[in-house]
């Protein structure tokens, strides 16, 4: 059977959506999916197998440069968030909540505007501040539309934001097809960790031929020394808890899902050796 790696960048509902109907064989999505997915009583359900990033790529840009930021200078200001229940939202409340803010009462967060559409709508005037995945966050930078305050995936701490998943059932059914695809991420982990950013922007540049190497040097080197990658795949219980404990934090997550069902390490580790 042929492996399929399906990407949806507008959500982890449509990858889930194809990873469960069988359209693809693999998914890469925000890890919430499989703990939705599970709760809902799914039979043959989605078990993460690799843990890519263990931070938020977001970050909270700002209409001036404001060296001292601190979360408490949200207060009283409109904010350009995400949809309500996507990671990118609920990470950005959640850091809020941390930082003893309040996001019905303190602030007010623009949650109509589409993805994709906020960097736009903020350089055009909506907004005091906005949570801007790249290269929107360096676009503003660069325009003198915007300044990049603080990183959602430091201030988060380490969470599975993404990870490839296939269902229980694919995964018991062909071990070499996963374990090959394993090894096939770290060895690009392994890349990542022994070259530097300009190095490794230099590699992914042909994929991203709209935007310069330069900008893509700035956004490897901001996801660099935030340490947005491990060293390898193996997806940890600790992040995994994190991870529900945001869930929970939002209104969104009715019972945790056990660690055990939903993870498994046995490839991560293999490919680690």
């Amino acid at each position: 059977m042929s492996c399929t790696n399906y990407i949806a960048p507008f959500g982890a509902d449509k990858t889930m959506t194809a990873v469960l109907s069988g359209e693809a064989d693999i998914g890469f999505m925000g890890s919430e999916a499989s703990i939705y997915t599970y709760n809902e009583g799914a039979e043959d359900y989605v078990v993460n197998f690799a843990q890519l990033t263990q931070r938020a790529g977001n970050f909270l840009v700002a209409r001036e440069s404001m060296n001292d930021f601190s979360w408490e200078d949200l207060k009283g200001h409109l904010v350009l968030g995400g949809r309500k229940g996507g990671m990118p939202e609920m990470v950005f409340e959640y850091i809020l909540r941390q930082n003893g803010i309040d996001p019905q009462k303190d602030l007010s967060i623009d949650q109509s505007i589409d993805f994709g559409s906020t960097a736009a709508a903020f350089a055009g005037g909506q907004g005091d501040f906005t949570v801007e995945f790249e290269p929107g966050a360096t676009s503003l930078e660069q325009e003198g539309k915007g300044y990049v305050v603080a990183s959602l995936g430091t201030d988060s701490g380490y969470v599975p934001y993404t990870a490839f998943s296939a269902k229980k059932s694919y995964i018991e059914e062909n071990p070499d097809v996963i374990q090959g695809f394993t090894n096939a991420l770290q060895k690009g982990m392994d890349y990542v960790q022994s070259h530097t950013p300009e190095e490794i922007a230099g590699i992914i540049a042909p994929q991203f031929e709209e935007t310069d190497l330069d900008t893509i040097t700035t956004i490897v080197t901001r996801y660099y020394d935030q340490d947005t990658w491990a060293d390898n795949l193996v997806f940890s219980e600790d992040s995994f808890d994190l991870l529900q404990d945001i869930l929970e934090d939002a209104g969104e997550l009715e019972k945790r899902a056990p660690y055990e069902d939903l993870v498994t390490t046995e490839f991560a580790r293999e490919a680690a050796k």
